[in-house]
């Protein structure tokens, strides 16, 4: 876009992210001129999406979209048609695989149950038999309390481990407090009313936010080697990196959880048969194989397909962060950096990393929309 006078925006907006996207498309709807620069040679942030071999491959992990909330859905489905997606995701434990969620397919390929009062019996019998007391005191009595120890030992344990880098045993409880088990015969992962995955991807969302006479977008920029100039020639900010470095780790830092991606393009039309396989023992290195032509029902080349390996990493400076740590010791941390956030009157702290906390898509969208009701409306 045709750059600006400097002096004439209302808003930088750091991040072309969901959260950051969001706000400048509702900004420019209410005839705000916004600057919006990303660190990234690309826009559209984690959901970025690019094609090969006619297939939408997602960059930095799988994307599926999924909501209860009919307003949210409404509103991304402004920016693209989405098509009926299922997530069904598959464990492979040591050549052996599992329907995800656990359910009743689950079950019976486990022990041979065949009904669910059967497999009630099952895990109730291994609960028994660990005879745990009280509350769940980490995440592996949590998923013991919730579906005995067959399981948590092939298909919680490993893959949890391998994600956080952490035992098990030492992993707050909450983290697995929404396990989806279910006695039905049911490979939807998911219990949203809304499910799907725009057709011919991501990116092209975030390009519609954006497109506006409004708004200027500068790529491979990073705001941290002109913080300062930028807090003082922009009337406001919104903010979507990472909250501790903001305020130069002030309180020192948050943990996050990294990924790495090693994408594979094969002479095969059909690798595995679904989109995700989770890898749930310890010692295969990363944690799912993702097969992008099976979001879009195996739309792209013949003969062609594209994997990614997912390897969960520790993150360290200068590493991208993708999930937050939010346990006791993280929170308490970041709310030290939100009272600082608080302070800064003119600067709007929002998404993943600006909020320090683990949204969905549907979630990040919400967000972005409260903050510009309580910024404009």
């Amino acid at each position: 876009m045709e750059e600006t006078n400097l002096n004439s925006y209302d808003y930088l907006v750091v991040g072309s992210g969901l959260f950051g996207s969001v706000f400048a498309h509702e900004a420019a709807l209410r005839g705000k001129r916004v600057k919006v620069i990303e660190k990234r040679e690309h826009i559209a942030g984690n959901i970025y999406t690019k094609e090969f071999d006619g297939i939408q491959v997602h960059q930095y992990g799988a994307h599926i979209f999924h909501t209860s909330d009919r307003e949210i859905w409404d509103y991304v489905n402004q920016f693209a048609k989405f098509n009926r997606y299922t997530n069904s995701p598959v464990a492979n434990y040591k050549g052996q695989m599992y329907n995800l969620p656990f359910n009743m397919n689950t079950f019976n390929e486990l022990w041979g149950t065949r009904t669910p009062e059967e497999a009630f019996k099952k895990i109730e019998e291994q609960k028994r038999a660990v005879h745990l007391v009280g509350q769940p005191r980490n995440l592996e009595e949590q998923a013991i309390s919730l579906v005995g120890t067959d399981i948590y030992q092939k298909l919680i344990k490993g893959y949890t481990e391998k994600q956080w880098g952490k035992k098990a045993t030492e992993l707050p409880a909450f983290i697995i407090r929404r396990l989806p088990v279910r006695f039905t015969y049911d490979n939807n992962y998911f219990n949203d009313t809304y499910q799907g995955i725009p057709i011919g991807g991501y990116t092209q969302i975030v390009e519609k936010m954006l497109d506006s006479d409004l708004i200027d977008i500068e790529t491979n920029v990073d705001f941290f080697a002109h913080k300062d100039r930028y807090l003082g020639e922009y009337p406001k900010v919104v903010f979507t990196g990472m909250i501790d470095q903001y305020f130069d780790y002030k309180y020192g830092e948050l943990e996050y959880r990294s990924l790495r991606f090693e994408n594979e393009e094969l002479n095969v039309s059909n690798y595995q048969g679904n989109a995700v396989i989770n890898y749930t023992d310890a010692e295969t290195p990363y944690t799912r194989i993702i097969e992008h032509k099976h979001f879009e029902f195996g739309k792209g080349d013949s003969g062609k397909t594209i994997i990614t390996r997912e390897y969960p990493a520790n993150w360290k400076r200068g590493d991208e962060p993708y999930y937050p740590v939010n346990d006791v010791q993280n929170n308490k941390l970041y709310k030290q950096y939100a009272k600082l956030a608080a302070r800064e009157s003119n600067v709007i702290f929002g998404g993943r990393l600006g909020q320090y906390r683990y949204f969905d898509m549907h979630q990040v969208i919400h967000s972005a929309l409260v903050r510009v009701h309580d910024e404009f409306d």
